[in-house]
């Protein structure tokens, strides 16, 4: 094994948007790859043609476009192991279960799902297996020339795969060790379906991964149970040096209460479990997404990387470069990984943190313009150099200081009652003539004039600045006083000031 180039992939179904869950298996297999020096194959698995969506193949794509998750070959990248629609593959599969049948390691069953539902009322805990098969209507008890007749007149049938009893099948699991498990707990799975002549995941999955010469599959824990099988068709073929290792990642699990993560629970608590917007071709539901909420590409991949690994130093914050150095897929949880949200949010803002104010503000710039604004890049850039600390996303900056580009119309009455004083109106009259007589209006120009004052005169300075606030801004928000005025330059700070003391102190 040492001595093959790793090979991962990531094989979703095209079967509706892709859920957060497999964006995260899709990461541990990219970062393995990366830092193995290996390759990594995009499949697309078709083979349930009933529940194929339109569109959801492009939406993965894109959704691994928008994330920075580069793939080496695959659908919508070439290779030298296609076609890579498992739908496209229909002939090298029945290559695969003719060797089966022939070998006499599968079998044709003709039971009806009728016949299969009768069976399970009439035996408690009913598995098609080595103590029920001669029991059922397959080729196992029929003569040659009886299958053969019902195939050759159109009978509709599955293949199975005969698994024999009393064998202990070892899983070898990079996460969770030797799995050892006893094939008399398996069924003799269906393998394939004549009614649209396409193999079940199964078989597909393993005659792809060994043609395309895939070293480690790493998946999801829901697909545990499916090892043992797998492993029993590699024997079957007779591929047991090419078989890859596994890797059962712990689950995703709801923010609260017990169980997987579902769409529910971010329906239910405010929070995407999709990387884009999806909508659903059938119903018309919108789903949202982790790109249409705000979330940067690597704040998802970051915070992603850490829901079952750990990387055994109080490091949080990774480039996806640093996550290729420090993965070590030995150091995944055997147990399910706690979806917590909020901390998806709070990687947000750090990566806000962590970016130029030039590129906040671009993303910051067109808010600001659909809020009716027509304002210079460098005055947003400049709000955003105050503000961007104070937020997770790019969305929250106008709400929060919509009052840099647009004067307030009313003033908020709690901080009103509590703010402005009897005196408030005097005060901020004479403010308004001080500031009047500044021609300098940076904040160092400001400050010592109006700091002076305040002292020349005996004010309390909290009384002066917290009245000044809320003539500015409407309420007790934002950052330093002189940092907003200068901000607003001397004719709008002085006409806020004015309208201010007309609507809180008329009298006066």
């Amino acid at each position: 094994m040492s001595e093959r180039k790793v090979r991962v992939r990531f094989a979703p179904s095209p079967t509706g948007p892709l859920h957060i869950g497999g964006v995260r298996t899709a990461l541990f297999n990219y970062l393995f790859a990366r830092q193995h020096n290996g390759e990594f194959v995009f499949r697309i698995e078709d083979t349930d043609s009933n529940r194929f969506v339109p569109g959801a193949e492009e939406y993965i794509l894109e959704s691994f476009r928008w994330l920075g998750i580069r793939f080496d070959e695959g659908v919508g990248f070439g290779g030298n192991h296609g076609p890579y629609r498992q739908s496209e593959r229909r002939d090298i599969y029945k290559q695969y279960v003719n060797r089966l049948i022939d070998e006499g390691k599968a079998y044709y069953a003709f039971d009806t799902p009728e016949e299969l539902e009768r069976k399970r009322g009439e035996v408690e805990n009913f598995q098609y297996d080595a103590s029920t098969r001669m029991q059922m209507r397959n080729s196992l008890v029929m003569d040659r020339t009886e299958w053969e007749q019902l195939i050759a007149d159109g009978t509709q049938y599955t293949v199975r795969f005969k698994i024999e009893p009393g064998q202990e099948i070892h899983v070898n699991d990079m996460i969770r060790g030797d799995v050892r498990v006893k094939s008399d707990i398996l069924d003799d799975k269906v393998l394939y379906k004549s009614a649209d002549e396409l193999p079940t995941y199964h078989l597909a999955n393993i005659v792809d991964d060994h043609l395309m010469e895939i070293t480690h599959v790493i998946r999801g824990e829901e697909w545990l149970p499916s090892a043992p099988l797998h492993v029993l068709l590699y024997q079957a073929f007779g591929w047991e040096d090419s078989m890859p290792r596994f890797a059962h990642l712990p689950l995703l699990l709801k923010p609260e209460g017990k169980g997987k993560l579902s769409k529910r629970d971010g329906d239910r608590l405010g929070f995407p479990v999709f990387p884009l917007e999806w909508h659903d071709p059938k119903s018309g539901e919108i789903s949202s997404g982790y790109r249409e909420s705000g979330y940067f590409p690597e704040a998802v991949v970051n915070f992603l990387a850490l829901l079952g690994w750990n990387p055994g130093t109080d490091q949080e914050l990774f480039t996806l470069d640093e996550l290729v150095q420090a993965f070590d897929i030995a150091k995944c949880s055997k147990s399910g990984a706690k979806f917590d949200y909020q901390k998806a949010a709070w990687f947000n803002h750090e990566y806000i943190l962590q970016k130029s104010d030039d590129e906040i503000a671009r993303e910051f710039a067109p808010i600001v313009a659909n809020n009716g604004v027509d304002e210079s890049f460098d005055r947003v850039r400049l709000v955003v150099h105050m503000m961007k600390d104070r937020v997770s996303f790019v969305r929250e900056l106008w709400d929060l200081c919509s009052f840099f580009f647009i004067a307030p119309t009313e003033y908020d009455e709690k901080t009103a009652k509590k703010r402005w004083k009897d005196y408030s109106g005097r005060q901020m009259s004479e403010l308004y003539e001080v500031l009047q007589g500044i021609d300098d209006f940076s904040l160092e120009g400001q400050e010592p004039v109006v700091m002076q004052w305040v002292e020349d005169k005996g004010y309390k300075l909290g009384d002066v600045m917290n009245a000044f606030r809320l003539a500015l801004v409407g309420i007790g928000k934002g950052p330093g006083m002189f940092d907003i005025s200068a901000f607003l330059g001397k004719a709008e700070t002085l006409a806020r000031l004015k309208k201010a003391v007309e609507v809180l102190s008329p009298a006066q």
